[in-house]
């Protein structure tokens, strides 16, 4: 186990030597809350875009299910007849040019593997750059649209925003409810209070804290021909191997586990690279992996190799709160 992986363990199932961070805590704290009352104060050292922008993001380090619900976000107003665009950091990725659009024939390595996906999934406009206000002006003027996701960059606050959704993981919540390094809190809790909406991930009902969503899994999805299979191609009690590398892997793993069959997981770092080599595991069984480890390993991955693809599923209230929220900044269009 990497020293990061321990240190996100700590954060979430406790270790009396987090109390040494407390210091280093503290300074974090003062900076991102200096940058946020900046941004309070003076708006215009913001880019303000022409068409809302909506800011998909978290508070806490790690996979909270962020790109299926901007996936559901995608399709839904697309549905609505919107022309919906996407700005991204592009974690990990080496374009050749920044910024940089995302077609989905690119390789990960140019453009990550989050957006690559998005793209390969919905067709949507996807720019990438880690200066989003960049991006977002790039991708206007490349396309007409009415409304831009941004993919995460809740703390990037030289892009200003109509909305923000921040993302919860329900089962481990804000860990220990300290900020960088001594949790896993990018920003304050009290940030939450200041966001236009709270999304939980496996909450079972809306709270007065926020909305619920679930992860569903719809299909498996072979790497090498793009074949769909339904979600008993694999009896029950069927071993097989898990890849993820992913923010939390063991959800991953535990939703393979509700679908009756006995994982073998191989957890990887989020955002990870493969090689054939790397996913060779014994005994030779299925292997299993997410979407988003999928883009990386279509080029080399034999017959049988398949990704069980999810769909985000918002409760009826969001939804409803949501569609009030393009009513509102969209009023031309509804």
């Amino acid at each position: 186990m990497s020293v990061a992986e321990r240190l996100q363990r700590s954060w979430y199932q406790g270790h009396p030597a987090l109390c040494l961070l407390a210091p280093l805590e503290l300074l974090y704290r003062r900076v991102v809350e200096a940058r946020r009352r900046r941004f309070l104060e003076d708006p215009n050292t913001s880019y303000r875009a022409p068409v809302p922008v909506v800011v998909v993001g978290n508070i806490t380090v790690g996979g909270t299910g962020k790109t299926p619900l901007i996936l559901w976000l995608i399709e839904h107003c697309q549905r609505r007849g919107l022309r919906v665009g996407v700005v991204s950091r592009g974690y990990a990725a080496e374009p050749p040019t920044l910024p940089w659009r995302v077609r989905a024939e690119h390789p990960a390595q140019h453009c990550g593997d989050e957006p690559l996906l998005i793209v390969q999934r919905t067709g949507v406009p996807l720019m990438i750059d880690p200066d989003r206000a960049r991006a977002v002006r790039a991708l206007l003027e490349q396309e007409p649209l009415d409304l831009i996701l941004s993919d995460d960059g809740l703390q990037h606050y030289r892009l200003a925003r109509d909305l923000e959704l921040v993302l919860i993981d329900a089962a481990r919540g804000l860990g220990n409810g300290r900020c960088l390094p001594a949790g896993p809190l990018r920003e304050p809790p009290e940030r939450l209070g200041e966001v236009d909406a709270v999304l939980f991930n496996g909450a079972a009902a809306d709270t007065v804290e926020g909305y619920a969503f679930s992860l569903q899994p719809v299909g498996l999805v072979e790497l090498s021909t793009g074949r769909r299979w339904p979600l008993d191609h694999y009896p029950a009690g069927q071993q097989l191997h898990a890849v993820a590398g992913i923010g939390n892997p063991q959800r991953f793993f535990d939703t393979l586990e509700t679908l009756h069959w006995r994982p073998i997981p191989h957890a990887f770092a989020d955002h990870a690279d493969y090689s054939p080599e790397q996913l060779k595991f014994s005994p030779e069984l299925p292997l299993v992996m997410t979407e988003k480890d999928a883009v990386k390993c279509r080029a080399f991955a034999p017959p049988g190799w398949s990704y069980l693809q999810v769909q985000a599923v918002p409760s009826t209230a969001f939804v409803t709160w949501f569609d009030d929220q393009l009513a509102r900044l969209l009023p031309d269009l509804s």
